[in-house]
This record gives C-alpha cells, sequence and structure tokens, in this order.
C-alpha cells in the first residue's frame, strides 16, 4: 500500500496514462512517430534525475503536472511536441487518483477476506462454550464464544461487500477535456466526434477500466472518494467495536489478544499483560471513521466546473485513508490468528451468575411438580435477593444454590438442580446458528469464494511495532 501511494508510483502513473493517451491518438490517425511512442515507453519508470528535472521546473512554474510534462519530454525528446496532447491536468492526477482508488480496494479486500475466514474458523471451534451474554454492561443470557465471534464477523462481512460494491462502482474519469466538454479533443480531431468517443474507450480500456463516465466536469466528482471514503470509515467503525469487545474480554480475563514471551505491557506494572494491538485497532478505527469528513466537505465545497481547494486535502485524505485500513487489517489478521481463550475463567464467571439466570428454570420445574407458580416465584424472590446482598454488602460467593438445596419448599426439585443449572442449556440455538452462518453454503462460504486461493496461501501478518 505504502508503494502505491508512493511519489514515483503517482510520477509513473501520469507517465503510463500520457503514453495510452498517445498510443490512442497515433491509432486514430494522429501524426505520432512510433519513434516518440518508444520513447515513451522506454521512460515509464522515473529515475533520481527525472524527480530532480521535475522539481526544478515546479520552482519555476508552481504547476507540478507541466513539471512532469517537461521531465518527460526531456527524458522522451521524440515525443515532446505531443505529450498531454488536448488533455488537461486533470486528465493525469484524476485519472491517476481512480486508478490508485481501484487498486487499493483490491489490496484490502483479500486481506479482509482472510481476516474473515480466520474469525470463522475461531467461532467453529468455540460454538458450543457458553460464556455470559452482556446487555447494557450487565451480565445476561449466555451466548456462547463463538456466537459472539459470528457476530463481528457478520459486521465484517457488510464491509467486505460495501467495499467490492465500491470497488464494483468506480469507473475511469477517461478524455474529457477543460470541462467535461472534449472540446479540445473535437479540435485535435476536427470535429470528429466518433473518433474523440473512441479516443475515450481506447484510452479506458488500457487503462484497465470496464467504462468510463459519461459526464464529468473538469474533475470526477468528488462523490466518488465519499463513496469510497464512507465505505472504509464504515470499516473503520468495525475495526473499533470489535477491539472493543476484545478489551472488555480482557479484562475479564476470558480472552486475551496475542502476548508473545518477552512482551512487556507496562514499564513500571510488570505483570500487566495490555491488550496493546486491540487498542491500536480501537485508535485507527476511529481515525479511519473521521478522515471520510474530509471527502464529504470537500465534495460539498466544490464550484460549478471545478475549484482547486479539492486538491491539497485530497493528496493527503486518500493515501492516509487507505494506509489506516492496511494497518487495520494488519492488526486484524494479526490479532485473529492468535486469539487465546480461558474456558476455566469462563466457566467460574458463568457459575457466579448462573444461579440468578437459572431462577425461572427453578420457578418452571415446580410447576411441573404440581405448585403454584406465585409462590414458586416468592420464595425465589426472597431467597434471590438474601443471595445478592451476600454478595454486594458483604463480598461474598452467589449462594443463591445452597439456599434453594437448604429450603423444603424446593425439596422436590433438588434432584432436577444439576440439569437446571447445566449452562449449556441457557444458550439456545447458539451451536446451530453459528454452523449456518459459518459452514457449508452459509454466508461466510459464500462472500468468500472469489478469494480461496488468497486465503489458501496466506501467512499470519506479524507486527513488528
Amino acid at each position: 500500500m505504502k508503494e502505491l501511494f508512493s511519489l514515483a508510483r503517482r510520477a509513473e502513473t501520469w507517465r503510463l496514462l500520457w503514453l495510452w493517451l498517445a498510443e490512442a491518438q497515433k491509432e486514430l490517425g494522429l501524426p505520432i512517430s512510433h519513434e516518440a511512442i518508444n520513447q515513451l515507453r522506454s521512460n515509464i519508470t522515473m529515475t533520481l534525475h527525472d524527480f530532480e528535472v521535475a522539481e526544478a521546473e515546479e520552482k519555476i512554474r508552481r504547476h507540478d503536472v507541466m513539471a512532469h510534462v517537461h521531465a518527460f519530454g526531456e527524458a522522451a525528446p521524440e515525443a515532446a511536441g505531443i505529450i498531454h496532447w488536448g488533455a488537461t491536468s486533470c486528465y493525469v492526477t484524476d485519472n491517476a487518483d481512480l486508478i490508485f482508488l481501484r487498486d487499493a480496494l483490491d489490496i484490502l479486500l483479500p486481506k479482509l477476506a482472510v481476516v474473515i475466514q480466520k474469525l470463522s474458523d475461531f467461532a467453529r471451534a468455540y460454538k458450543e462454550l457458553p460464556c455470559l451474554g452482556y446487555t447494557h454492561g450487565q451480565p445476561a443470557q449466555p451466548v456462547t464464544v463463538g456466537k459472539r465471534a459470528c457476530l463481528w464477523n457478520q459486521d465484517l462481512l457488510m464491509d467486505l461487500r460495501n467495499l467490492e460494491r465500491a470497488r464494483a462502482d468506480l469507473r475511469f474519469r477517461g478524455v474529457k477535456g477543460t470541462t467535461g466538454t472534449q472540446a479540445s479533443f473535437l479540435h485535435v480531431f476536427k470535429g470528429d466526434y466518433a473518433k474523440v468517443e473512441e479516443l475515450d474507450e481506447l484510452v479506458t480500456k488500457k487503462a484497465g477500466f470496464d467504462s468510463a463516465f459519461v459526464i464529468s466536469s473538469q474533475t470526477y466528482s468528488r462523490k466518488i472518494d465519499v463513496d469510497v471514503g464512507q465505505a472504509l470509515a464504515s470499516f473503520g467503525a468495525t475495526c473499533e467495536r470489535i477491539g472493543g469487545d476484545i478489551r472488555h474480554l480482557a479484562m475479564f480475563k476470558e480472552i486475551e489478544e496475542p502476548f508473545e514471551k518477552d512482551q512487556i505491557g507496562s514499564s513500571a506494572m510488570a505483570y500487566k499483560r495490555n491488550p496493546m494491538r486491540s487498542e491500536r485497532t480501537c485508535s485507527l478505527g476511529r481515525q479511519l471513521c473521521n478522515l471520510t469528513r474530509n471527502n464529504v466537505d470537500t465534495f460539498a465545497a466544490q464550484w460549478l466546473e471545478r475549484s482547486l481547494d479539492d486538491s491539497a486535502v485530497r493528496r493527503s485524505t486518500l493515501p492516509e485513508m487507505f494506509l489506516t485500513a492496511d494497518a487495520l487489517m494488519i492488526l486484524l489478521d494479526n490479532i485473529c490468528s492468535g486469539l487465546v481463550v480461558y474456558p476455566a475463567v469462563i466457566k467460574r464467571r458463568m457459575n457466579e451468575e448462573l444461579p440468578f439466570m437459572a431462577t425461572e428454570n427453578f420457578i418452571m420445574a415446580m410447576v411441573d411438580k404440581g405448585y403454584s407458580r406465585q409462590k414458586a416465584h416468592e420464595r425465589i424472590r426472597v431467597l434471590s435477593h438474601e443471595a445478592a446482598d451476600q454478595v454486594k454488602n458483604h463480598g461474598k460467593d452467589n449462594d443463591l444454590v445452597h439456599r434453594v438445596e437448604k429450603d423444603p419448599f424446593f425439596e422436590p426439585i433438588l434432584d432436577d438442580l444439576p440439569r437446571l443449572l447445566d449452562p449449556t442449556t441457557f444458550i439456545g440455538a447458539a451451536r446451530h446458528q453459528v454452523e449456518k452462518f459459518t459452514g457449508r453454503g452459509g454466508e461466510v462460504e459464500l462472500a468468500l469464494q472469489k478469494y480461496q486461493t488468497q486465503i489458501a496461501s496466506h501467512k499470519a501478518a506479524q507486527l513488528h511495532v
């Protein structure tokens, strides 16, 4: 991703665009020599000298595109007079940006597919392990570790769909001239609109796009940046959501992100195992959410056919969006490759809350034995409050089950208590939901079909800081 948004790749993509334009113009009969085309083709790669020439020229002209036209013309003197023929600056700047958006999404999508597959494997491995559910930050009806991971994966599948849709919606700006009317190219081709249309189509195909926008101004619509940015922002929100859940679970000591043997959690508190990967994920996810605001404001601020206040902010925002998203892909890959689950802690925490959750089971069991539902409800209410008092005011363990066992009223169901307290009876259809979601023909498998080659060849991402 860093190479894609490097200065060298930018300049070389501009040179490719000038080559494609010249090739198409020659194919349509304009007087451009073979030698001119060969020199352009032989000088696509930027040298240090090319950069020095462009830098010196830009200091004089204060125009980056014309500085690079000059540098390219010096490297390919036979083509110097036909480089940029009929074009405007946005022919190279905007078409290059669309190429970068396309290629950046192509980098991100397989990485996201890998993360989804790893989370799917994790969910299947723990589809039957009961754990406390939480609503309002308070213990609620149990779920399973695998079912919770499917919540994360469902959001990531939405992100995959959003990014695929943004990728599919991309079109080339093409050859449109200064205000999008193609007037300069009509002049070049002596009013032959059919050749202008063919020129647009030829350059679009050379750039690897299926189609170009019919309508544009001097630029492609900045709403494209908004749409792509919103898909990335939505992914950033998912990352912060997942990272936050893992941080909470690490706080409970139920699940931890990978932690190396010699990793240090705190410079002062040597025992600490800080979830720094998840914290970084939350931080960068928040950053990615906020970056796209620049795209929204820039689109809204455009005047008529174009205003240049879009240029500087886009040159920093677009690369930063994708570099941040790429960093998040690396983090999620690394985390999902080594999530650690502590079943004993999960069981202990379940046992602390399970007696309260089982009270309805106790009541229904008494009703099954022929006893009054209201009397059973009142008796369990009193015992529950007594047990809660021991927990909250005296710091003792939850002894509700012990109180039930000692109360003569509940003697008819004492033999049933182990069954009524079995955690697996509280998780509903969680296991089946995980299997349906992640199994053969499920949503995960269908979404990842096109990425199987990349998934099969992938190795876990490594963090170096």
